[in-house]
């Protein structure tokens, strides 16, 4: 049967009184915008619980035609025949709904939950109720007379949020059962005693700067140990406390995206914001955790390179050694990593199959070497038009080009101070045995090949004249004889002539080959 509590909600009565269950007063007390209902449900419903919880409890008996007694008067049980009774009783079974009792409610006196009665109670004391199951005894105990069942200790729903129990009539004299025994729930009514928690937090995420609006970036989660079924005390809200104007968070799904265009990492790469999660729907009077989340711009390729300075001057020796790096040059850029790499090639000048320019791995500069013998006497410098370029375009960016910037190289060639050089490399003198001492019977010529053309200097190595059977004129070359020739006794003499440049160089030519030693 069913009966109503001061005219504005229906609960069901069974065999034995039951309290009001909140789903059964949700769903029978009319009909009202969502919102509404739900802010009236957060206010009134613990309000009637505990109006239950401590008034009397109303005893229902069912009887024909639907009509409702309260199970306190014992006149309209006796009114019952016996036939009736036993007809009632065989119809009816434990029949129980659940029970309800408020979390983290405590006071002088322990909390009554509700009553248990049967019909068969003419209010002799001759039945005896009996509990047992889930904290019976110790957090619940039941007046075995009133059949009022109380908690002894303050319940915490998120420890536990539900309890078990059997209750029974029995006999007071022969412990006899009247009934046959019913299984309930105590359920521990929520309140909202329990902050919103990021488990997971603080966080940490990454977006590609130059972003557009609404790009996602994360999505943080917090979790409240409340009832996520009753009220909402478990319904989160989330907000951004910090991080504004650059992010937004969507209230319900936590979900964090750029809420401004064009962010450069170049200016600024980590942000710092702060998240709030609110329960009660956000509403005032809620409880709240928060979380932070850091954001790192990625590097996008959007700045193109750039040399540090338009001309750049280097020198180098004439007599340098082929794929010597002669000098570097470097074009910056604000990107990094891959997005930073440069090439750089020789677009223009009148050194382009004289020089070569690679990119340094490492330091990305541009090393400058050196392909083809260089003469100082032949060209003088060079003048060169190298360009730096990205190797790793965006072509989402591509409108902002030219990714690739150009500087101009001049190239100074120095003078080295080179060694004399034989106007031969060999030379083959014929000489009469009978020649006279002194004549002349040869000469040498060498000259500096440098613009100065230093005065050259010759002599005799005496390593390959040990007879002292020659002489030269160190100003001339010319070569004289000093001893006589004998052909029976020597047909040909080998002799190295050495060419000295003044207080410079000294090269010497034998047999066929200059050797040079700089004094």
């Amino acid at each position: 049967m069913t009966g109503k509590l001061n005219g504005s909600c229906f609960y069901n009565l069974n065999y034995f009184y039951v309290d009001c269950a909140v789903n059964t007063w949700r769903s029978s007390c009319g009909t009202m915008p969502e919102r509404l209902t739900e802010m009236l449900m957060d206010t009134w419903t613990p309000l009637i619980i505990l109006w239950i919880t401590v008034l009397p409890s109303i005893y229902m008996a069912p009887m024909n035609q639907s009509q409702v007694l309260p199970s306190g008067s014992s006149t309209g049980l006796k009114r019952l025949t016996e036939e009736q009774r036993v007809l009632n009783r065989s119809k009816r079974g434990w029949v129980w709904n659940q029970m309800f009792v408020l979390e983290e409610f405590s006071g002088p006196e322990p909390i009554l939950v509700g009553r248990l009665h049967t019909d068969l109670d003419p209010g002799s004391s001759k039945i005896k109720y009996i509990l047992s199951g889930d904290g019976a005894g110790t957090i619940f105990v039941i007046n075995d007379k009133t059949g009022d069942i109380h908690a002894m200790k303050r319940l915490d729903r998120e420890e536990k949020a539900e309890y078990t129990l059997t209750a029974q009539a029995v006999d007071r004299d022969t412990n006899k059962p009247l009934e046959p025994p019913s299984e309930f729930i105590i359920k521990v009514q929520d309140i909202n005693d329990n902050a919103p928690e990021f488990v997971d937090g603080p966080y940490h995420a990454t977006v590609p700067e130059m972003s557009v609006v609404g790009t996602f970036v994360t999505k943080v989660t917090a979790t409240d140990a409340d009832d996520p079924v009753y009220g909402n005390s478990a319904k989160l809200v989330y907000s951004i406390l910090e991080g504004q104007p650059y992010f937004s968070i969507e209230p319900h799904t936590a979900i964090i995206k750029t809420a401004l265009p064009n962010m450069d990492r170049e200016a600024k790469e980590e942000y710092f914001v702060v998240i709030q999660a609110k329960d009660m729907g956000g509403h005032m009077g809620g409880l709240s955790g928060t979380t932070t989340v850091t954001i790192t711009l990625t590097d996008v390729n959007d700045n193109p390179p750039k040399f540090a300075q338009s001309l750049y001057h280097f020198s180098v020796m004439e007599d340098v050694a082929l794929g010597e790096p002669i000098g570097r040059v470097k074009a910056n850029d604000l990107d990094i990593g891959e997005n930073a790499k440069s090439s750089y090639d020789i677009i223009e000048g009148d050194g382009m199959d004289i020089f070569e320019i690679t990119t340094d791995a490492q330091t990305q500069d541009g090393v400058i070497r050196v392909r083809k013998p260089l003469d100082f006497e032949t060209k003088k410098s060079y003048t060169l038009k190298v360009e730096a370029a990205n190797v790793h375009i965006d072509p989402r960016f591509i409108s902002g080009g030219p990714f690739k910037d150009t500087a101009t190289v001049k190239i100074v060639v120095e003078d080295a101070d080179e060694p004399p050089v034989f106007s031969s490399p060999t030379y083959l003198l014929e000489v009469h045995e009978n020649a006279a001492i002194n004549s002349v019977i040869g000469q040498v010529t060498a000259h500096d090949p440098d613009v100065s053309s230093s005065p050259i200097r010759f002599s005799i190595d005496r390593h390959t004249d040990l007879e002292r059977q020659f002489n030269i004129n160190a100003e001339d070359g010319k070569i004289t004889l000093a001893t006589p020739l004998d052909r029976e006794t020597n047909t040909w003499h080998n002799i190295t002539i050495v060419a000295t440049e003044t207080s410079k160089y000294l090269c010497i030519l034998k047999f066929g080959w200059f050797y040079c030693h700089y004094f």
